[in-house]
């Protein structure tokens, strides 16, 4: 697990490892996502040796699999020990295939990062970082709660480039009071630092953070829908410019560098949810499964170390939600849809009428006669076009 190998991409769902390293220095005011702030050491060998219990767990599950890529996200993974980055690649490696140079992404904090770590994490077998950068101004960063500013960001960012063969990072936008021309040179600085991989997002006020509180009371105002759309076709415009179009709705990257787990989502293939409150989707007994565990990290512990893993729910998905989920997911992507591999998912085709109700209404567009995509206007309203198109 060294370099990443240049593969030709066969557009193959994939089999994904993801790993959940649920803590974080400080929570984001605009962050649902899993993540719990510690104010005591956590004990990483504990939870090192409780990743294997479940990851062995999964293995039995899953049975054999070859590995297309793993992931450690979070929470901040980079608050990892390399030493704990190493005993969870170990595991993996120890219960599927893992070929060599399959691409192994670990997301950092601009404000936990420093050499010795990023070389430990690169010795670990990691040969891609993934930055929560966010911003690229003092300002915005300390709206958004973050806890470094742009010079450590961009340290980290140079430091990253010279110890990993990829680098993503992110960026929000749609921030209060951003206009267009400044999200036009923010985003330039960032393509002038980005090695292969952009990830783009606009913020959301997400229900339960205190940004949907503060939102809520009137505190601050985010861009409305036009001034976001705006935002958004700016982005697209920039990105492709200058060589890193988008090929999902939030991400972009120079053709051959896209994130290989990402697409295994985004192509609807199976992957290993591990760790608190991660999520999984895998074949088995001809059905495919889905996994959730306990969401409070020490929970989650006591139950990996009492019965080998800590998934408190889940269910089996019907034909119609496969192929819901399928083209839900699908449709995020520049590429599209296979039309085939619906139909083999739901049991029959896409219905003509609602394709071309959508067509001319410049929503989709066919590729070729096997494949469907949404178009950049589409993409504005996917969440109404997945819809329409699943009826």
């Amino acid at each position: 697990m060294s370099k990443p190998e240049h593969r030709p991409d066969d557009r193959s769902p994939g089999f994904g490892i993801y790993v959940h390293w649920p803590f974080c220095a400080a929570k984001c005011p605009y962050c649902d996502f899993n993540s719990h702030v510690r104010h005591q050491p956590v004990d990483q060998e504990r939870f090192a040796r409780a990743f294997a219990t479940e990851l062995a767990t999964m293995r039995e599950r899953t049975g054999p699999r070859t590995v297309t890529s793993i992931f450690l996200g979070g929470g901040t993974p980079s608050l990892m020990q390399p030493g704990t980055v190493g005993a969870i690649l170990e595991a993996v490696a120890s219960n599927w295939t893992v070929p060599d140079g399959i691409e192994v992404t670990l997301e950092a904090n601009p404000s936990s990062v420093e050499a010795g770590r990023f070389r430990g994490y690169r010795a670990a077998g990691v040969n891609r970082v993934s930055l929560g950068v966010q911003a690229l101004n003092d300002a915005d960063l300390k709206f958004l709660g973050r806890l470094h500013d742009v010079d450590e960001a961009l340290t980290a960012i140079e430091l990253a480039r010279e110890t990993f063969p990829r680098l993503s990072f992110d960026l929000i936008y749609a921030r209060p009071g951003q206009t267009p021309d400044a999200w036009r040179a923010e985003l330039e600085t960032a393509i002038g630092y980005a090695a292969d991989h952009l990830s783009l997002y606009q913020l959301t006020i997400e229900e339960g953070t205190p940004f949907h509180a503060l939102h809520a009371a009137g505190k601050f105002a985010v861009p409305d829908g036009d001034h976001a759309a705006d935002l958004y076709a700016l982005t697209q415009e920039v990105t492709a410019a200058r060589g890193l179009p988008a090929y999902e709705i939030s991400n972009h990257a120079r053709p051959g560098a896209e994130s290989r787990h990402n697409l295994t989502y985004w192509r609807y293939g199976e992957y290993v949810g591990v760790g608190p409150g991660a999520h999984g989707r895998f074949v088995g007994g001809g059905t495919r499964n889905v996994t959730i565990a306990e969401r409070m990290p020490e929970r989650w512990l006591s139950l990996v170390e009492a019965k080998g893993h800590g998934i408190v729910d889940g269910e089996t998905l019907t034909r119609s939600e496969e192929a819901d989920e399928f083209l839900l997911m699908g449709l995020r992507l520049a590429e599209g849809i296979d039309l085939a591999r619906y139909e083999q998912l739901s049991g029959r085709p896409l219905a003509s009428e609602r394709i071309a109700v959508l067509q001319d209404e410049d929503l989709v567009a066919p590729v070729g006669n096997s494949r469907l995509r949404a178009t950049p206007a589409g993409m504005i309203v996917l969440d109404a076009v997945v819809a329409d198109l699943a009826r």
